[in-house]
């Protein structure tokens, strides 16, 4: 019997090519390019914190409120009823004290509470 023998396979030779890494003089520094002036984030204004409250008026002082909603909207603004009230609070506040005082004299107290049911 004769044997054959298998011819060999060539061997894959891979070759790494390393680059001689050349020595920094001073001129030839890397230096990082200077930065665009990025302006800081700015971060957004916290919202205040809401409170729900409840209160009791005169049935013509609320119906004056919505008068008030309607005069809104015929100069093509909308307003909610805590948005008047605000408003409201913002006009008393920069009333100087005389105006306060005269205005505050004109509301009459109320019983605080809850109306009795009728």
């Amino acid at each position: 019997m004769s044997t054959l023998a298998k011819p060999k396979s060539p061997v894959k030779t891979t070759r790494t090519v390393t680059k001689a890494a050349a020595p920094l003089t001073s001129t030839a520094r890397k230096t990082p390019a200077p930065k665009a002036a990025v302006p800081e984030k700015i971060k957004p204004a916290k919202k205040p914190k809401l409170v729900r409250d409840s209160f009791t008026m005169p049935k013509d002082e609320y119906q004056a409120i919505e008068t008030l909603k309607q005069r809104a909207n015929g100069l093509q603004r909308t307003a909610k009823k805590s948005e008047l009230l605000r408003a409201g609070i913002m006009a008393l506040s920069a009333m100087n004290d005389k105006n306060f005082t005269a205005i505050l004299a004109k509301v009459p107290a109320l019983k605080t509470g809850r109306p009795m049911k009728a």
